[in-house]
């Protein structure tokens, strides 16, 4: 198994950019690994983009940034307020605010949804985000939802129980308004994570998974 050092430099710490279509999809699709990075890139610069939110449930949103992101000096979190479950529509103008994004957060890597998520605006944030960071490692994370679409992802990031637990209790105690959502349960999380740390062989049992569907590999 090939071990990769996301972003890592001689010369300056790691910059991170984290972008979710709706409120708690970060924390869903790659809460532990946030975790595991930070601890592993204390330094790290961090942009972390909600496209929808809404009065409701920004506030959720903006503490779990905070939470997750604790220590980090280097960061800037932006909650925008674009039509949720209307992005296909929405597209022109979220175009144009990745591109402004693109020049502010100057990303090593790009973490962000599965072009090929059935949810139409997870699809929409996909498909943007390859369209306009060319030349970035992009991985493409997974949510499990009503609509199905769990597929083979080929990249793996072993994630401690310590970071299993953190993120679970994380989005139970954060996303109050999620909690009447038949499947929004610490086990649905736990599983999905102790299934993709089979699939890795992960030592702690646990782990997330992403899609990148374009890798280029240093020999320097």
């Amino acid at each position: 198994m090939l071990s990769v050092d996301l972003g890592a430099t001689a010369s300056r710490p790691p910059r991170f950019l984290f972008i979710g279509a709706h409120c708690d999809d970060i924390e869903i699709g790659c809460g532990g690994t946030v975790i595991e990075l930070l601890k592993r890139h204390p330094h790290a610069s961090v942009h972390w983009v909600v496209l929808s939110s809404g009065a409701q449930r920004r506030p959720e949103a903006l503490r779990a940034a905070q939470a997750l992101l604790r220590g980090v000096r280097d960061k800037v979190v932006c909650i925008e307020d674009f039509r949720g479950s209307y992005f296909p529509s929405e597209m022109p103008a979220i175009k144009e605010y990745f591109e402004t994004l693109k020049v502010s957060a100057r990303p090593d890597v790009v973490f962000t949804h599965c072009r090929d998520d059935l949810h139409q605006d997870h699809r929409i944030t996909g498909e943007l985000t390859w369209n306009t960071f060319r030349d970035h490692l992009i991985l493409e994370y997974e949510i499990p939802k009503y609509d199905g679409g769990l597929g083979s992802p080929s990249v793996f990031v072993p994630v401690s129980k310590a970071a299993v637990q953190r993120k679970v209790n994380l989005l139970m105690r954060t996303f109050k308004t999620q909690l009447q959502r038949t499947w929004f349960t610490p086990e649905t999380f736990e599983a999905i994570m102790r299934l993709r740390g089979i699939e890795c062989n992960a030592p702690s049992g646990y782990a997330e998974a992403f899609y990148s569907r374009k890798l280029v590999l240093s020999t320097s």
